[in-house]
């Protein structure tokens, strides 16, 4: 389980766990601290000075939040205090009974599955956990399911379709697990059977990112009538480090990677390939966790109620074309320029323009 500090009553920033970006944040907070401090020490009246740097931290904090670089994004995603699966199962699950095992190799701690109570509705739950200590995340793979944790998954969620049950998906994982072992039980395979499944399963289906949403690990559990991102989570094809290692060969580029491969909420929801930005408090989820969860669950109530009116022949008919309709917004008519180009020092990235509906693929690497 996780730590119940990490997802305790709104508190500041730490010296251990400020980003690089909070860090005159957090001195504003250490300042107002030490005077009240002094002020219940002394007696003196100190609130006057108490309020004014309030007043400015909350200025700077919404200045700071409302203008995140990319990078930015990925590293609030990744913060050490920002609420996990099992937190988010403690404060909007009810009724929580989690299921385990694929029937075949065993049970992956990287993707917990039950039956559970959200937003008043019974769901079948499924989502990614992390870890919070380090046992714990050595348990879960740090996040990072193998080919068994998205067996399990499949089979919890057409279960929860046999008994004409929602689904309920919370993604946060940088990825599939990488190792040798994934490889040799089939990973590629377990994540290409769950896309193929879930895209004619016979119940609604509603995502969120509340993390990370990386490359086909996300996708694995990603295939849904309604998506969702939180403010500060990421959805992409590929982690910043990943894509700076393939296309610069160095780590040094993560910042122009997350750039370049438009991760955050608002691109994702301008390129159509989500349908939803969910909330967070001001500063992000990690600073006020009970407000974070709480708006979690309105998301996950109103986007079920809304599938709950569209018959499920229709809603699944929906969730092939939207499938099929993925990437549009990176083509063009015929004739037209192509959309960008991505270059580096020894290769180039070419989105080429295709007509719509053309076979053709959408972006293909020049020769070196």
């Amino acid at each position: 389980m996780s730590s119940e500090p990490a997802v305790g009553a709104t508190s500041g920033l730490s010296a251990t766990t400020a980003l690089e970006f909070e860090k005159p944040l957090a001195k504003m907070e250490r300042e107002i601290q030490q005077l009240e401090a002094t002020q219940a020490q002394t007696g003196r009246d100190y609130n006057a000075e108490i309020r004014a740097i309030r007043s400015e931290l909350e200025a700077a904090r919404r200045k700071t939040f409302e203008n995140l670089t990319p990078w930015e994004t990925v590293l609030v995603a990744r913060h050490p205090r920002r609420p996990l699966l099992r937190d988010y199962i403690r404060l909007i699950a009810k009724d929580f009974c989690e299921l385990h095992g694929d029937r075949l190799s065993g049970d992956d701690r990287a993707l917990l599955t039950g039956f559970a109570r959200v937003a008043g509705q019974r769901v079948m739950l499924v989502g990614h956990h992390k870890g919070r200590e380090t046992r714990e995340k050595i348990e879960a793979n740090f996040g990072c399911a193998h080919p068994e944790g998205y067996r399990k998954a499949l089979q919890k969620m057409k279960l929860a379709a046999k008994f004409h049950v929602p689904v309920v998906c919370l993604i946060d994982t940088p990825g599939a697990y990488p190792g040798v072992e994934a490889e040799e039980r089939g990973i590629a395979q377990a994540i290409a059977q769950n896309l193929m499944e879930l895209s004619d399963l016979p119940t609604p289906i509603v995502a969120a990112v509340i993390g990370e949403g990386g490359s086909g690990g996300a996708l694995g559990i990603a295939v849904a009538d309604h998506i969702g991102v939180m403010r500060h989570a990421y959805y992409s094809v590929i982690s910043p480090e990943g894509c700076a290692a393939i296309l610069w060969k160095s780590g040094e580029k993560v910042q122009q990677a997350a750039n370049a491969l438009r991760l955050t909420p608002k691109d994702l929801l301008r390129l159509g390939l989500i349908d939803s930005i969910i909330d967070e408090p001001l500063g992000g989820a990690h600073r006020a966790p009970e407000e974070a969860a709480h708006a979690l669950e309105s998301w996950i109530g109103r986007a079920l109620r809304d599938l709950a009116r569209v018959k499920l022949d229709t809603l699944v008919k929906r969730r092939y074309e939207r499938l099929r309709n993925l990437g549009t917004a990176f083509t063009t008519r015929a004739g037209d320029k192509p959309i960008r180009a991505i270059r580096t020092r020894k290769r180039a990235v070419v989105e080429t323009a295709v007509p719509r509906g053309a076979s053709s693929p959408v972006a293909a690497p020049a020769p070196a």
